[in-house]
Parts: C-alpha cells; sequence; structure tokens
C-alpha cells in the first residue's frame, strides 16, 4: 500500500528537496571518490565517511559544543540520562555542552548538515541517511554486558492477539516506526517478504513515528502487531510503562548494530579525537545511563563500513535513496 503527498505539505516537500538539492550542488567539491555521500562531501580514504574538510579555514572548534539522542522516544526523556556524558565530554574537551532535544530522524539529519549539531547519537536505521546526507562520524556505541553491541528486531502483538507468527499477519493493521527506522521499517520489508508476507500489501502498514508510539499502540490494541527494537521495549517495561505479560514476541531477528555515537565531520580532527576520548573513558557504571541503559557497561569503537554492510543492503533492496528525496520522506514520517 502506498501513499501520495499532495496539496501544501507535497508542495513544502518539493519546496524543501529544491532548497537541498541547491545547497548540495553549491558546496558540491571536486572529489575523485565519493560513493553514496552528499556532493558536498568527499571520501579519499574510502571508509564510506566524509572527508574533514581539506580548507583548514572550514574546520569548527567551537566553544559550546550541541549533543542530541535519537528520537526513539520523546526527547525529554532521555536530557537528564545523557547529563553525566555530557558533562564529562565538557571536561575532557573544555566546551560547554548544550542539549538538542530532536523530534525527528530528519532534523538530526539537517542539523548535522547545517552545522548546528555537532555530537549526536543516532538510531542504527537513520544512521546511514546522517553519515551521506548530513556528514556524520559514527565513533562508538553502547558496549552490552555480554560484550555485544547488537540489537534485534522484534514482532510484538498483544497477549490476546490471535497472531503466533509473521504468516498471521496477513490482512492485519500493522504499525511501522517510520521510512528510515531499520527495525521499524526497512528490515521487516525484506525479512518478512522472505517468508512469504509482504508489508503493505499483505497487511495494511500504519506509521506510527516513533517505536514508543508502536510499542503503546499494541498494548493498547491500536495495532495488531509491531515490528520494534528490542531494546526499546525493554526500557519501557523497565520503566513500568507496561507489564512483561501485555505483549508477546512473535518474531527475532539476528542482531543488528545499535545507536551510533559520533561528530560532525567537520569539527576539527583534535576536537573529534578528544570527543572519541570522552566517550571511552566515560565511567559508564557509575552514571545515569547505566540506570537508563540497564544493558550496557561502556561505549566501544565502531566501524560503519563493516558494522553498518548488513543495514545498507537491506536499505537499498527496499529501493532507499540517500538523497534530497530521501530526507523528504524522512521529513513526512
Amino acid at each position: 500500500m502506498s501513499s501520495r503527498v499532495t496539496g501544501p505539505i507535497g508542495f513544502v516537500s518539493t519546496l524543501l528537496a529544491a532548497a537541498f538539492l541547491f545547497a548540495s550542488n553549491a558546496g558540491a567539491q571536486t572529489c575523485a571518490s565519493r560513493g553514496d555521500l552528499d556532493p558536498r562531501y568527499c571520501d579519499a580514504n574510502g571508509d564510506l565517511l566524509a572527508d574533514a574538510p581539506a580548507d583548514k579555514s572550514k574546520l569548527k572548534n567551537p566553544d559550546t559544543l550541541v549533543f542530541s539522542y535519537t528520537p526513539v522516544e520523546d526527547p525529554s526523556v532521555y536530557e537528564n540520562s545523557f547529563s553525566d556524558l555530557m558533562a564529562h565530554i565538557g571536561k575532557v574537551t573544555g566546551k560547554r555542552i548544550r542539549w538538542y532535544a530532536a523530534e525527528s530522524y530528519a532534523a538530526q539529519v539537517e542539523a548535522l548538515r547545517s552545522g548546528r549539531l555537532h555530537i549526536t547519537g543516532v538510531a542504527s536505521g537513520a544512521t546511514p541517511y546522517a553519515v551521506n546526507l548530513g556528514g556524520f562520524v559514527p565513533q562508538v556505541a553502547m558496549e552490552k554486558h555480554d560484550g555485544t553491541t547488537g540489537y534485534t528486531l522484534q514482532l510484538i502483538t498483544h497477549r490476546d492477539s490471535p497472531i503466533k507468527s509473521v504468516a498471521d499477519l496477513k490482512g492485519k493493521r500493522v504499525a511501522h516506526v517510520s521510512p528510515s527506522s531499520n527495525s521499524g521499517d526497512t528490515a521487516p520489508r525484506v525479512l518478512f517478504a522472505a517468508l512469504g508476507i509482504k508489508p503493505g500489501t499483505d497487511y495494511e502498514i500504519v506509521f506510527s513515528g516513533k517505536h514508543d508510539n508502536s510499542i503503546m499502540g499494541v498494548v493498547n490494541k491500536d495495532y495488531d502487531a509491531a515490528p520494534v527494537a528490542n531494546n526499546v521495549v525493554d526500557r519501557m517495561r523497565e520503566r513500568g510503562l507496561f507489564k512483561k505479560e501485555d505483549l508477546r514476541v512473535v518474531y527475532e531477528s539476528r542482531p543488528f548494530p545499535r545507536t551510533a555515537f559520533g561528530v560532525a565531520h567537520d569539527l576539527a580532527p583534535e576536537l573529534q579525537e578528544q570527543i572519541r576520548q570522552a566517550f571511552i573513558t566515560f565511567d559508564f557504571k557509575a552514571s545515569k545511563l547505566a540506570k537508563e541503559f540497564k544493558d550496557s557497561k561502556a561505549f566501544i569503537k565502531i566501524d560503519y563500513a563493516q558494522d553498518w554492510k548488513n543495514i545498507r543492503d537491506i536499505q537499498k533492496a527496499t529501493g532507499a535513496t540517500y538523497t534530497a528525496e530521501g530526507l523528504t520522506k524522512l521529513k513526512k514520517d
């Protein structure tokens, strides 16, 4: 099933795409190797990430660094949780750190691209968009107590639901998160189709906008089922938003990489390194983050080219493009 944006919203989206394209062309640089990166970026070393500007006058070293976290839930939920980390980054860098409450994945990408956001945690599925459209440089991820950094796609349904498997989704009303969400949209489109159920054809897709909306929608029986990230389910349950027995998991994928934390590509290299060191040296276990992310113990270095290969493959299999049009789709959800 598909939807078409018309009228004022469609007109605004067209204008946004045009403005984005104009900015890309205006900022384009001569580059021998770029890959999927927007024309304003270059990838001379082949790591799939935007290189720092060769022109040193374009490197940034601001007195105040802006920090945000992926809007998988209401951003206000996490501002206090990240306060210890922000203070530590400030101590290591000697900078003031300010919180930015991103309301959508698109808002994060645009803030990175415009230079208004310097340090951020980007959801797994949105990370390739942030990398290619916003010049995001992933540095670390949260390491779990078992030494892994992954999360899984869980297909959840209400305890009273007749749904027992992916096959039972046929004819049902299923909440997806947004087109940029890996576990909430792109991965289930590929994985469920391999099991004989085509999302949007065999069942109705309703975009909820955020993982917490999908989860609580299933709890409250607004949706028949929803593909979501298991770590968000766990955190919401631990906060007492619902009981374990309220939901059933009828399908679970193999692990994907979780939220990537990193920086804007045009920060001065020495500042980028200071921020990376701040993440690595942060006393996670004694922080507020440990209370929110109970499955994690530290930040650990990641490799975008290798760790996000499966997600990039899934996104391209579903027709995703890291372009102006791709960003407009993010805006609409």
